[in-house]
């Protein structure tokens, strides 16, 4: 099937909250508080949401008898934490070596990340934007994103010595494993409308509006089976209005993949059985 729709999304879409299934709730919410430096917004005997101020960013789902993620189940490669200036990276680097494992640093050329593992093998990356005007392009005008080695002196000596997020950090991206990227490009490319951004031996990454990516997916770990046990729970994709959500409710009605309508949109279970959250943001 051709990845060439007329039917895209607008421009102003973008990433939502994300879930997670979780074995170890205490340990799980701490370590998203005071190592990723989200705040504690809500907390239950089962579940989490944490955020930034009155923005909720990620959900932790306990489930203390819950099976872990099988190797060859799909799911969450990384969620990946936006913030909006170089001294919000330079803090979350801070913290991550006060408390935790550092997995490593990126220069992407479009962005600048780190990454590291939660306590559960859930994959996190933390990035900041360079402005979209310096973005490499190729000759097409399609971006360009590489992987070369980051320079964490100058991350490191940009900190301004925040304890937590600051404000205007959202989730930028998800970056799946899927076991198909045919069929991944099917449902999330022609029949949700993002569009493809950069297209590789073994990943493909898609957005709404130009952006360098709002989803990723890749098959480099050999992902066969659908999601389940711990990791990622659902993720959504929130929308500008309700024309847009129409449209994408009216484009999956006429696909093999099943809907349900939620209290603020819909919800559908998608390839490898990895569930995505429509709304109308507000």
């Amino acid at each position: 099937m051709s990845s060439i729709t007329t039917n895209v999304l607008p421009q102003q879409t973008r990433i939502g909250r994300t879930a997670l299934r979780v074995n170890d709730l205490e340990e799980m919410t701490g370590f998203y508080r005071d190592v990723v430096g989200l705040d504690v917004l809500h907390r239950t005997d089962t579940g989490s949401v944490l955020g930034v101020e009155d923005t909720s960013l990620l959900i932790l789902e306990g489930e203390e008898d819950g099976l872990h993620r099988h190797r060859s189940g799909a799911g969450l490669f990384h969620n990946a934490f936006r913030v909006p200036s170089r001294e919000a990276l330079g803090d979350a680097l801070a913290r991550i070596r006060e408390h935790w494992q550092f997995g490593g640093a990126s220069d992407h050329g479009v962005s600048e990340a780190l990454y590291l593992t939660d306590p559960e093998d859930n994959g996190i990356e933390i990035y900041r934007d360079r402005p979209r005007e310096d973005w490499p392009r190729s000759d097409d005008g399609s971006v360009r994103m590489g992987t070369y080695p980051l320079d964490l002196e100058t991350v490191e000596g940009a900190a301004a010595g925040d304890s937590g997020l600051p404000a205007g950090t959202d989730i930028g991206h998800v970056h799946l494993e899927v076991s198909s990227l045919e069929a991944f490009r099917e449902f999330y490319v022609d029949t949700v409308g993002f569009e493809v951004q950069v297209d590789e031996p073994g990943a493909v990454f898609v957005s709404a509006g130009g952006y360098h990516h709002h989803i990723g997916a890749n098959t480099w770990n050999q992902r066969a089976g659908p999601v389940g046990g711990s990791g990622l729970s659902w993720f959504e994709v929130l929308l500008p209005d309700t024309a847009a959500l129409d449209a994408i409710q009216t484009r999956i009605a006429e696909g093999q993949y099943p809907a349900t309508e939620t209290e603020k949109g819909i919800a559908v279970t998608g390839p490898n059985e990895i569930e995505v959250r429509f709304r109308i943001e507000t």
